[in-house]
Parts: C-alpha cells; sequence; structure tokens
C-alpha cells in the first residue's frame, strides 16, 4: 500500500491521476451538453431525457456521486501540484516567460477556481432549485418535471445567462490548454500525433462554449420559449 500510495502521490503519478481524471471530467462535460443541446428539438426532446434519468434515481445518483468522487480527486491533486510548483520557485520572476505558455496554461487555477464555484452554483440553481425555486420544477414523480421549462426559464432572465456564459468562457479556456495535456501526460505526444494531441483541446473547448452558450442565447432572444 506503501509503495502505490509513493507511486500515485509521485510527480509522474500525480500527472496520471491528474490526466484521467480530467478526461473523465471532460467526457461528462461533452455528454452532458449533448443532453441539454435536445433543447434544440423541441421541449419534450429535453423532458423526456432528464425524465430517462430520474426514472433510475439509484443509477442517476450513483453516477452523480462517482463524478463527484472524480471531480474531488482532480482538484485534489490539482492543488497538490499547484503548490509543489509554487515550492519549487519560491521566489518569481519579475517578467514572465510567457513565449512557450499560454494565458489558458498559466491560469489553470484560476480558471478551475471558477469552474467549482460555477459548479456548486449550477447544482443549487437546476439541480436543488435554491437560487430560483419560483422557476423550479423538479418534484419527485419523474413524468410531471418540466425541465425543460425550467431552463428556459431560468435563462430567460439576462443576469443567469451571462452568468452562465461567463462560467463557460472560462471553462473553455480550462479545456482548450487541459484537453490536450492530458493526452500529454499519459505519453501520446513524440509518437507522430502531435498534431491531434496539440489541437484536441482547441476542439473540444470550442465545441463545448459554442454548444453551451447557444443555449442561453437563443433562449434570450426569443427563439426558444
Amino acid at each position: 500500500m506503501n509503495r502505490l500510495s509513493r507511486l500515485v502521490f509521485s510527480s509522474v503519478g500525480s500527472k496520471y491521476v491528474m490526466a484521467l481524471t480530467g478526461l473523465g471530467l471532460m467526457i461528462f462535460v461533452i455528454a452532458h451538453m449533448s443532453g441539454n443541446l435536445l433543447i434544440y428539438f423541441g421541449k419534450d426532446a429535453l423532458n423526456a431525457y432528464a425524465h430517462g434519468l430520474m426514472e433510475h434515481p439509484v443509477l442517476l445518483w450513483s453516477a452523480r456521486t462517482g463524478l463527484l468522487a472524480i471531480f474531488l480527486i482532480h482538484l485534489v491533486f490539482a492543488l497538490r501540484t499547484w503548490q509543489e510548483n509554487e515550492s519549487a520557485r519560491p521566489i518569481h520572476y519579475v517578467h514572465e516567460n510567457t513565449i512557450q505558455a499560454s494565458w489558458a496554461s498559466r491560469h489553470m487555477m484560476l480558471t478551475g477556481v471558477v469552474i467549482l464555484l460555477f459548479v456548486l452554483y449550477h447544482l443549487l440553481h437546476f439541480t436543488f432549485g435554491i437560487f430560483d425555486p419560483e422557476h423550479f420544477k423538479y418534484v419527485l414523480e419523474p413524468k410531471e418535471g418540466d425541465v425543460a421549462g425550467m431552463v428556459i426559464a431560468g435563462f430567460q432572465q439576462p443576469l443567469i445567462s451571462a452568468s452562465y456564459i461567463l462560467a463557460q468562457i472560462f471553462l473553455g479556456l480550462h479545456l482548450w490548454h487541459g484537453g490536450s495535456s492530458w493526452l500529454q501526460h499519459l505519453g501520446w505526444n513524440g509518437r507522430g500525433y502531435d498534431a491531434v494531441v496539440n489541437h484536441v483541446g482547441a476542439v473540444v473547448a470550442l465545441s463545448v462554449v459554442v454548444g453551451n452558450c447557444s443555449i442561453p442565447l437563443v433562449i434570450l432572444m426569443g427563439w426558444i420559449y
């Protein structure tokens, strides 16, 4: 066990854990967006998808618990890696060398914190109905829940849509670097796949930002109601 712990918490092991948990979270983000985009096929399509999930509460909450565990593991190892990097360079340079490193790669902790705060707000808003109880349509009986109506009513409020869009921009910046770095940590770079590896993050980030931001925008413009 001690040997396994030393391996996991080593510099190389930490990168592997960060890569694997990051991959899991990225897959969830894409899957979650795909489900939300069903609203373009009508309210019934999104409600049917939501009801299908709610009809299996054990599986749904097991998945949520597993996702939370992955998120926390990713967060713990991210904080640990950040602290190690800070300790390795206690005196910061007056002028940072930004030729190689992008803004996104140098501010992964910042974007990660913003994402964490947004996830907490998002759960309290759409999952538990605390921030917007007036439009919260979730009920224990799955067939009576108007999830699409709740989403539309929420995004018809400019401040909510603006906060959601801003959070997606930070998520995109995080994915821009993270979407490629997890492949690098798993050793996929330098094997003739560099062109693919270096563009995975950008493709995923742009897809997620455009897809997620399009929903509140079209609702604000009155195209979906």
